[in-house]
């Protein structure tokens, strides 16, 4: 079920604000031929107000991580909290669906991430896609520093019932967005894995846009049968 509405997403970007801009972000757009990371389209939603710059490190949160669960049937509770102690994130996870018109919401705050309720909950088989901004007009976003994660760094997600997912960064990323590898991001997984995702690379003046996307793969440690 997660891969045929995994298949039926066609292009996701994250986008940001810059001085004397509005706020831009995620959006869904359908393509007749192939699918790609499009132009990202104008928030509603007034300017937020500046966030603090995360630390550069944070602990390790502290509760019992739960090992990822490899069976699809198994029901893991919804995500709530995301920390990334080597770049200094610790943020509430809002939820992000899908709008009339096809574009997917985006978190109204540069400083909260968001899981996109299309995606698997983070911990249970197939790729989770959480997403967030990178800056804005008035700073810098929660996954300001997400391009600096390297292999082996750990991701938490806590869940709603008090129990931890923790992953293992394999990868980092950078994409164009007129060449955004769809397939690699959303396509199906054995095993429980996320996706970190906001925007990067060359930034452009006229079009009030970064060129990019950072795509940070991750794996759940600990999986078991």
């Amino acid at each position: 079920m997660l891969a045929g509405r995994r298949a039926a997403v066609i292009a996701l970007a994250i986008g940001v604000i810059t001085a004397g801009a509005g706020a831009v972000g995620l959006t869904l757009t359908r393509h007749p031929v192939a699918t790609r990371w499009d132009t990202v389209a104008a928030l509603p939603a007034p300017t937020p107000p500046a966030p603090t710059p995360p630390a550069l490190t944070l602990p390790a949160p502290t509760g019992p991580i739960v090992p990822v669960r490899r069976s699809p049937a198994t029901e893991v509770a919804r995500p709530v909290t995301l920390t990334i102690p080597s770049i200094g994130v610790q943020a509430p996870l809002v939820t992000l669906g899908l709008t009339a018109s096809g574009a997917l919401q985006v978190p109204s705050s540069t400083a909260v991430a968001g899981w996109y309720t299309g995606s698997p909950r983070p911990g249970a088989v197939g790729s989770a896609v959480i997403a967030g901004h990178i800056d804005s007009r008035a700073g810098p976003g929660v996954f300001f520093r997400l391009s600096q994660l390297r292999p082996n760094d750990r991701v938490y997600v806590r869940r709603a019932d008090g129990t931890l997912a923790e992953f293992r960064v394999t990868a980092v990323q950078t994409y164009a967005k007129d060449h955004f590898l769809t397939l690699a991001v959303y396509g199906p997984a054995p095993d429980p894995e996320l996706r970190l995702i906001t925007c990067g690379g060359t930034f452009d003046p006229g079009t009030r846009a970064y060129l990019s996307n950072v795509v940070v793969y991750a794996v759940g440690t600990g999986a078991q049968g």
